[in-house]
């Protein structure tokens, strides 16, 4: 039976972790540490639990089915299923995630010192997914690529900026805004849950499956045991990443105070702490971040979608490497301002389904379970979208004021309570005839 050796899982875990630190990751805790002050590690605590704990779940939860999202969506139907997968698949894909990879960087890094006009970020946008279609296009070869290249030097860079952040303060921890003085830890929690890293891990679950497979492992009891351990690994690395932005930020206070984005604080304490050679520090950091989400992306996608249409891997990879290149050059304000309610109303049913289906010996029937709470938490997690996007002036008024719904959660309590309604008629209605299983 082939098994893969220490340094082979150990890649892995490094390619895993990798695939999930983006720019996004990066730059927001910086931001919630500056806002949250002497509450700093309250707020971490939250942000940890939805951040880290939700996408490692996840990861388990997909190599448990062999790393396919529409085999975890089985208990909805194939249709219903299939067309959550693709619709979760192009949102963290060609459409939002991925071209959003190439804007933020370039935002962060490139855009100080060429400027934010079209044509610069026309040019870097072209050569940066050519890079990412080059990777791509050899699947086989990720693990070596990016978990035994690309991801070390983004841990090198981001371990360097870690240790910065304890041995080189910038100063000393400034007051919390209001929201944390009262609510650290649900506002770590929320800020934590909208990094959506939950439907880059649904994404990437397929990644990291084939990734073992082509090591020749095809036991799917050894997937399942590696891929945890990958998901761990990473789990580990996204918490020290974290923990280390976290601090940075809150001892950012005297030279980031009144900063509007984590980018902001970040550029404030790289300048403040490595000089002249800082700018093109972080450029490098994030870009290398980027790069690396965008390949996984680009590659999940990929493997998807040539199973469902008649285009093959590599035709795919062009496809969506070339749509990327074009929605990327919408800018990062326009990109961010579709994808939110898109993925706010999506999330919902994804954290819904990956929670549901550690519970599936439980039921005696999955569908009877799983298929009317996603319902209700999408139908809810339209609400907050239309919110979100500022387009609920139609909408009475006591969907304005639902429980949690200031927090971007109103999708929570109606979901847990069709949970148990769905539990009773389960048990009273008994196990479905074979025929109809």
């Amino acid at each position: 039976m082939k098994v893969l050796k220490g340094q082979d899982v150990l890649a892995l875990g490094f390619m895993t972790f990798a695939l999930f630190v983006g720019a996004g990751n990066i730059i927001f805790p910086p931001i919630v540490g500056l806002q949250s002050g002497p509450h700093v590690w309250m707020a971490a605590l939250g942000f940890l639990i939805t951040a880290v704990g939700l996408p490692v779940i996840t990861v388990v939860a997909l190599a448990k089915v062999g790393g396919a999202m529409d085999t975890l969506s089985h208990p909805i139907g194939k249709v219903a299923g299939g067309l959550l997968a693709a619709v979760c698949y192009l949102s963290v894909g060609p459409l939002f995630a991925t071209p959003r990879t190439a804007t933020v960087s370039f935002e962060v890094g490139l855009a100080p010192l060429t400027g934010e006009g079209a044509l610069p970020l026309f040019l870097y946008s072209l050569v940066y997914f050519l890079i990412v279609l080059v990777i791509s296009l050899y699947p086989g070869k990720l693990l070596d690529t990016v978990g035994r290249f690309l991801a070390p030097l983004k841990i090198i860079a981001l371990a360097a900026l870690g240790i910065a952040a304890f041995m080189l303060p910038a100063g000393p921890i400034g007051v919390a805004e209001p929201a944390y003085q009262t609510a650290a830890f649900s506002q770590g929690f929320v800020n934590g849950y909208l990094t959506m890293d939950t439907l880059g891990a649904l994404v990437f679950g397929i990644v990291i499956v084939n990734a073992i497979r082509s090591r020749g492992v095809q036991s799917p009891r050894l997937i399942t045991r590696y891929a945890i351990i990958a998901g761990l690994i990473a789990g580990v690395g996204l918490a020290l990443v974290y923990i280390s932005l976290f601090r940075l930020g809150a001892g950012s206070h005297d030279i980031a105070a009144g900063a509007a984005n984590g980018a902001a604080v970040l550029h404030a304490y790289v300048q403040h702490t490595f000089g002249s050679l800082g700018s093109t520090f972080l450029a490098v950091l994030i870009a290398l971040a980027c790069l690396v989400t965008a390949v996984g992306l680009t590659c999940a996608c990929a493997e998807y979608f040539c199973r469902i249409l008649p285009l093959s891997y590599r035709s795919l990879v062009i496809i969506l490497a070339g749509f990327s290149l074009l929605v990327s050059n919408l800018g990062l304000t326009k990109l961010i301002q579709f994808s939110i309610p898109v993925l706010t109303a999506i999330y919902p049913p994804c954290i819904v389904l990956v929670a549901l289906s550690f519970c599936a010996s439980l039921w005696r029937s999955q569908t009877r379970i799983v298929a009317p709470v996603m319902v209700i938490s999408f139908v809810f997690g339209i609400i907050d979208a239309l919110k979100g996007a500022k387009l609920d002036a139609w909408m009475p008024a006591w969907m304005e004021h639902l429980p949690l719904a200031e927090q971007g959660l109103a999708w929570l309590i109606p979901s847990v309570a069709m949970l148990a309604v769905m539990v009773v008629i389960d048990r009273l209605l008994g196990k479905p005839q074979e025929a109809m299983a």
